[in-house]
């Protein structure tokens, strides 16, 4: 058993995750339902597997390193990251159908990474540092949050949609689904959780970025990205919190943040060159 056939499982689990997530919008049965997070769970455990199995086999090679440095191991550990806050959404506001917009990412990302090199390979001297796992962990699981947000404001979207239309003619299909008041808010708690997150890990991408380069901060394309990631999502909760904006408003620059989140992982590393581009 090695790390690239447990991914290569994962994918498929995903993909019949993602399948199920979609028919549970249109048939509603309890027991889809369980289906549905029991194969999304059985998708992080098998992917979890994979990622430490390649931790170890860094070791038995000589490498020794956390998983984490190169464009296929992040994109990896993005589609986790997504599986696992969307898993802890669920549980806590109880929006399974929500699961039709947010597990095609991890599918979609798995599927993308398995198209890219995934040789386990050293670490180039400016990824040796101990700032390597906080910088990562923090920013990626801050994207997953703004990922989970993304699905649900596009929800949302729809479900505004329905309820502004006349009871005769509201579709049965919107008509079922959590209601806007739950999707806006589950929107702004999971930006309020990566947010936070994502600010951590500009300042310990800084501090490394100190030690790497000799200067915290150099205008670099990913730096730059980052910062305007930032400047969104804190205009979100700006906006939010001292003039109440709700809503429409709040569930478009949800998305619109994270298009930008994603240009700034994807976009940059592969349209743009700069002292990040060892991460393509």
């Amino acid at each position: 058993m090695t790390n690239s056939l447990l991914f290569g499982i994962s994918i498929f689990v995903y993909f019949f995750a993602m399948v199920l997530y979609v028919s549970y919008l249109a048939f509603r049965s309890e027991m889809l339902g369980k289906v549905c997070t029991g194969a999304l769970l059985g998708g992080v455990i098998i992917e979890t597997a994979a990622i430490l199995l390649r931790w170890y086999e860094s070791y038995q090679i000589g490498i020794g390193r956390a998983p984490l440095t190169n464009l296929y191991e992040s994109l990896v550990f993005f589609a986790l990251t997504i599986a696992v806050t969307y898993l802890i959404v669920e549980r806590k506001f109880g929006i399974k159908t929500a699961g039709a917009f947010v597990t095609p990412f991890p599918f979609i990302i798995m599927a993308y990474a398995s198209l890219n090199p995934n040789e386990i390979q050293p670490l180039v001297p400016a990824l040796q540092s101990n700032w390597l796992i906080s910088h990562v962990v923090t920013c990626f699981v801050g994207y997953a949050a703004f990922a989970v947000s993304f699905g649900v404001s596009f929800l949302y979207l729809f479900k505004v949609k329905a309820e502004n239309r006349t009871a005769k003619t509201q579709g049965a299909f919107l008509a079922h689904l959590p209601a806007s008041d739950l999707l806006d808010e589950v929107g702004y708690k999971t930006i309020a959780i990566g947010f936070p997150l994502l600010t951590i890990g500009i300042i310990t991408g800084a501090f490394w970025a100190n030690v790497a380069w000799g200067t915290y901060w150099s205008w670099d394309p990913k730096e730059t990205w980052s910062l305007i990631v930032w400047l969104i999502y804190a205009a979100y909760l700006h906006a939010r919190i001292t003039r109440g904006w709700k809503g429409k408003k709040a569930a478009i620059l949800s998305i619109v943040g994270f298009l930008a989140t994603i240009f700034c992982y994807l976009g940059v590393n592969l349209l743009l060159s700069g002292l990040h581009s060892y991460g393509g």
